[in-house]
C-alpha cells in the first residue's frame, strides 16, 4: 500500500507577526499611549478637570530647572535617597546570600525569614517602622534607654537631619531579603570546579571572592542594582505613609511631589513636566551604574 505524503503548505511570511500582535496592541495602548500624553501635558497649563488647555511651550521645564528650589531639594533628596538604600540593600544581600547560599535546613529557613518582609505591603512596612521610630514608645529609642544611652534618643522621623535616613534605612530592610535570594540564585550557578581549582593553587577566601565570586557575579549585580534603584524611586507608599515628605520637605522625593503638585494643587502641566525630567534621572542614572559596575572588573 502507498503512502501518500501531503506537501506542507508554505508559512507566510507574515502569519508570525500575528502573534505579536496582541501584546503590541497593549504595549501602545498603556505604553505608549500614556508617554505621548504625558509629553503633551508637560507643554500646558491645565488643572486636570476642566476642558480649557493652554499650551505653554517649555514653560514648565523652564520653571523647574531655573525658577523651583522645591524641585531641586526633591531631586537632591531623591538621589540621596537612592544612594543609600542602593548601596547598603546590595552590600547586605551579597553578604546575606554568600552566607546563606548553601541549602542546608539552616540556610533555607533563614533565607524565609529574611524574605518575609518583601511579602508585605508599602503601606504595613511604613506602619510598622512608625512604630519602631516612634520618639517615645518605639522599640528602638527603648532599646537605647535599656542599655544606658539616655543621651541619644532622637526623633527619627522630626530631625530633618536624619529623617530621610531613617526612611532609607526602612527601604533597605523591607528588600533587603528579596535581593539576597537573586544573590543566591546568581551564586548557585558558579561552578564548584573553579573554587576548588582556586583552592588547589593557594588561593584564600578573599582571593576567591575578587578572581571568581564578582566578576562571575557582575551580571546579577547589575540587575540588583537596577531593580533597587527602580524601588528607591518608587518608595512612594512608603514615604507618603511614614511621612508625607515632612518635616519641612526633608524627605520630599520626586513620586510625592509629582503627587502633591499634580493630585493636591491641581497643577497637571508641571506635574507631568516633573515626571518627564524623573524618566530622564532615571535612564541617566542606570546608565552611570552600568558603567560604574563595569569599571571595577
Amino acid at each position: 500500500m502507498s503512502i501518500t505524503k501531503k506537501r506542507l503548505a508554505p508559512i507566510h511570511s507574515s502569519r508570525p507577526l500575528l502573534f505579536v500582535l496582541p501584546a503590541a496592541i497593549l504595549f501602545l495602548i498603556f505604553y505608549m499611549v500614556p508617554a505621548f500624553l504625558t509629553l503633551r501635558y508637560s507643554l500646558t497649563r491645565w488643572d486636570g478637570y476642566s476642558p480649557d488647555v493652554e499650551f505653554v511651550g517649555l514653560q514648565n521645564y523652564q520653571t523647574l530647572i531655573t525658577a523651583d528650589p522645591v524641585f531641586t531639594s526633591t531631586v537632591s533628596n531623591s538621589l540621596r535617597f537612592m544612594l543609600v538604600v542602593v548601596v547598603f540593600q546590595t552590600l547586605f544581600s551579597l553578604i546575606l546570600g554568600l552566607m546563606l547560599v548553601r541549602n542546608t535546613k539552616t540556610g533555607v529557613a533563614l533565607r524565609t525569614l529574611y524574605f518575609f518582609p518583601t511579602i508585605l505591603s508599602s503601606i504595613s512596612v511604613g506602619l510598622i517602622w512608625l512604630f519602631m521610630y516612634d520618639p517615645f514608645f518605639g522599640l528602638i529609642n527603648y532599646i537605647f534607654r535599656e542599655v544606658g544611652l539616655t543621651t541619644f534618643q532622637p526623633s527619627w522621623l522630626g530631625n530633618e537631619k536624619i529623617a530621610l535616613y531613617s526612611l532609607a534605612a526602612t527601604q533597605v530592610w523591607f528588600h533587603t531579603g528579596q535581593m539576597m535570594v537573586v544573590y543566591v540564585a546568581g551564586l548557585q550557578q558558579i561552578p564548584q570546579e573553579l573554587y576548588e581549582a582556586a583552592s588547589v593553587d593557594g588561593a584564600n577566601a578573599w582571593r576567591k571572592f575578587v578572581s571568581i565570586t564578582w566578576p562571575l557575579l557582575l551580571p546579577t549585580t547589575i540587575l540588583v542594582m537596577a531593580y533597587t534603584t527602580l524601588q528607591s524611586f518608587r518608595a512612594f507608599e512608603l514615604v507618603w505613609s511614614m511621612t508625607q515628605g515632612g518635616p519641612g520637605g526633608s524627605t520630599e522625593i520626586l513620586p510625592t511631589l509629582i503627587y502633591r503638585t499634580g493630585m493636591l494643587n491641581l497643577n497637571v502641566g508641571l506635574a507631568t513636566a516633573q515626571s518627564v525630567v524623573f524618566m530622564l534621572l532615571i535612564f541617566s542614572v542606570f546608565w552611570i551604574q552600568r558603567r560604574a559596575v563595569k569599571l571595577t572588573t
